[in-house]
Order: structure tokens, then C-alpha cells, then sequence
């Protein structure tokens, strides 16, 4: 991240970004925080979530009439109408690949593409149901007008689309304003039609914004990403609960403990990628994953690290860690990792075993 070039708009833009509700200016000014600090921080904080950590939703081709050369002149009086003679199948995967809005404008031409549409797998960018953006503005100045509007149209899309979601990509929406309870409904509805691949990002304030447990019940997830949540506590969930096919999780700004991550890694079978982004609360992350091959931290606070059993652990990953004293490094212990290749301790003591290995000494 280019700190030269984006701090000094962070700076002036923070407070219009991220408004912050008078409540949360109230709690964080009576434990002595520094408001103008903490606005710095969590703009550097999302900068990096957005533009460097979530991954982008899949991609499209381009919007119908976009720079395309004008088509060839029929050599008949009448052109024929070959598109009717495609298979509803052929045409649902031409509808998948358009921009959500051009893919529901197809369901206006006929009573088939009305059908056509509503089955077609569904790629639910959020971000192409904003206005749009001017070339000076970012992903991350989205006015509360702005998300609510996208908003309501992804409400409309999840009700009327009857067919399987290949990947819901909600990351500028301002969880606090929605109507209580749409968010688990949204939930509720991606289970329903198998969505694959989850990105969901709250716009704080507040950044206790509670993550509805519903997302538990999402069994077809094989990617997910959760940004800017409090994490529901694991203590009164079943037992029973598991993401059976699930390989890439992240967790970016999430306040959750040590028992929750012990409890997400324990029904996670087939996890292959962990990336953990300004871990909130959570203090010490202990690896037991027969799955795991690929463990990023990223601008973490103090992070004791156990790999007590990751038989295929590959890459560790620990990019822009935060301490507070330079005499206080956290320790990243390797129990069972015997694949582990690639490792970036950056400010952190490493114990193999009985073994300690520092900074320069390798």
C-alpha cells in the first residue's frame, strides 16, 4: 500500500468516509480513545481490506454495446433468428457472465428470457448496482443514500432469482441501516439457492455490528469472506454445524475470540487458505488442520501462533504485524507443519520444536 500517495486523502476523507454515529463517538470519547486517530486507522485499515486482501467478484464480460463494431449487414432481406435456437442452458451461461443489471434487463425481452434469467446462475456484485463512480472517488466513498439504494435491489434480485448463486459480493453496504433482520433474510436466501462463493462487508460504524448466525447454515460455501463484524458466539451454536466444502476463509476486522477460531477451524475438513486481517480480540490462533496449506496474517495486533498439527501447511504469512514494543515480539510456534516451505516471520520469534530462530540469523 501506497502510504505517500493515499494518506493525505485518508486524512481529509476519513471523518466524510466512515461518519461515525453519535453513540460510537460517545463510547470510544468516554474510554479516553482518540477519535481522529481511530477514523486514521480504520480508513488505513479498509484501504488495505479492499485493495489489496478481498479478492475481486469474478468477472464479466463487457456490457452490450460497449465499444463493439457495428454489426455485418444480413446478406438476406431478413436476418434469422438464431439466439431462439440456442438451448435455455446456453443462454442461462450468457446471462451469468453479464453485469447484474444487464443480466435483469434480459428478462424485459420475453416470457422465455424472463425464465432464462431467473435460472441462471447469479454473480451478485454490490458494486455494480452503485451509481456510477466518478473517476475521483474509490470503492470506499460510498454514501449511505448510495448503499442503501444498492441495497434494495439486492433485496429485489435474492426475491425474484429462483436459480443457483455462484458467488454474492456485498461489501460497501451500511449494515446498520438495514431494516432489522434483512440481513439474515439475505442469508436465509443464499442458503436456499447454494450460494458458493460469500464476500460480506459491513460499513462501520458501529464495529460491534453483530453477524447474524445464519451464515453457519450455508453448506455450499466454498469461499468465504467476512469483513467488519462482530463474530456470533459459538457457544450456543450446535455441534453438528460444519462447512463441508469450504477451501478459502477470511476474516478482515472481525472482533472474535480464541474459542470461536478454535470452533470455526474444528468444521472446516477441506480448508486450504486462512487469511486473517486486524485480528480483534483474538490473541493467540491455534492451528489444527489436517486441510490448511496456506496461512496469511495481515496488519494483525499481538498474535501468539501454535501450529500444533498442519501436516500440509505450505505457506505462513505474516505481512505488516503491529506491536507495540519492538522487546515484546509474539512467538510462532511449529509443532507439526512438515511441508512448510515458505515462511515471512517478519516480527515475530520463531520456535521449531526446541529451536529458536531470529531475525537474521537464517
Amino acid at each position: 500500500m501506497d502510504n505517500n500517495n493515499s494518506g493525505s486523502s485518508s486524512d481529509s476523507h476519513s471523518h466524510e468516509t466512515f461518519p461515525m454515529d453519535t453513540e460510537t463517538q460517545a463510547y470510544y470519547g468516554n474510554h479516553g480513545v482518540d477519535l481522529r486517530r481511530l477514523q486514521l486507522n480504520l480508513i488505513r485499515a479498509l484501504t488495505c481490506l479492499y485493495y489489496h486482501v478481498l479478492p475481486s467478484p469474478p468477472s464479466f464480460v463487457s456490457s452490450p454495446g460497449a465499444a463493439l463494431p457495428p454489426p455485418p449487414q444480413p446478406q438476406q432481406p431478413q436476418a434469422v433468428d438464431r439466439i431462439s435456437t440456442l438451448p435455455d442452458s446456453f443462454l442461462r451461461r450468457v446471462v451469468s457472465l453479464l453485469p447484474i443489471k444487464d443480466g435483469a434487463r434480459t428478462a424485459a425481452l420475453s416470457r422465455r428470457w424472463r425464465g432464462v434469467w431467473r435460472a441462471a446462475p447469479l454473480v451478485l456484485a454490490h458494486s455494480d448496482l452503485l451509481p456510477a463512480r466518478r473517476p475521483c472517488r474509490s470503492m470506499l466513498e460510498v454514501s449511505p443514500a448510495e448503499s442503501m439504494a444498492a441495497a434494495d435491489a439486492v433485496t429485489r434480485i435474492l426475491e425474484a432469482h429462483q436459480g443457483p448463486i455462484r458467488c454474492a459480493h456485498i461489501v460497501s453496504c451500511y449494515m446498520k441501516h438495514l431494516i432489522p433482520g434483512l440481513l439474515a433474510r439475505w442469508l436465509h436466501l443464499l442458503a436456499i439457492n447454494g450460494v458458493q462463493e460469500l464476500f460480506l462487508v459491513n460499513r462501520p460504524w458501529p464495529l460491534n455490528m453483530m453477524l447474524p448466525a445464519g451464515f453457519f447454515g450455508i453448506a455450499t460455501l466454498t469461499r468465504l469472506y467476512l469483513g467488519a463484524f462482530t463474530f456470533p458466539d459459538t457457544a450456543a451454536l450446535p455441534g453438528a454445524i460444519e462447512f463441508p466444502h469450504l477451501e478459502e476463509l477470511g476474516l478482515l476486522c472481525v472482533y472474535m475470540d480464541n474459542r470461536d477460531m478454535d470452533f470455526v477451524l474444528a468444521r472446516t475438513p477441506v480448508l486450504k487458505t486462512l487469511c486473517i486481517q486486524m485480528n480483534i480480540w483474538l490473541t493467540r490462533l491455534r492451528i489444527v488442520s489436517r486441510s490448511l496449506r496456506c496461512l496469511q496474517l495481515v496488519g494483525g495486533t499481538e498474535l501468539d501462533v501454535l501450529m500444533e498439527d498442519a501436516p500440509r501447511l505450505e505457506r505462513l504469512i505474516i505481512w505488516s504485524s503491529l506491536v507495540d514494543n519492538a522487546f515484546q515480539r509474539k512467538v510462532i510456534k511449529v509443532g507439526c507443519a512438515p511441508v512448510l516451505g515458505y515462511l515471512e516471520p517478519a516480527l515475530h520469534t520463531l520456535e521449531v520444536g526446541n529451536t529458536v530462530i531470529k531475525i537474521g540469523s537464517l
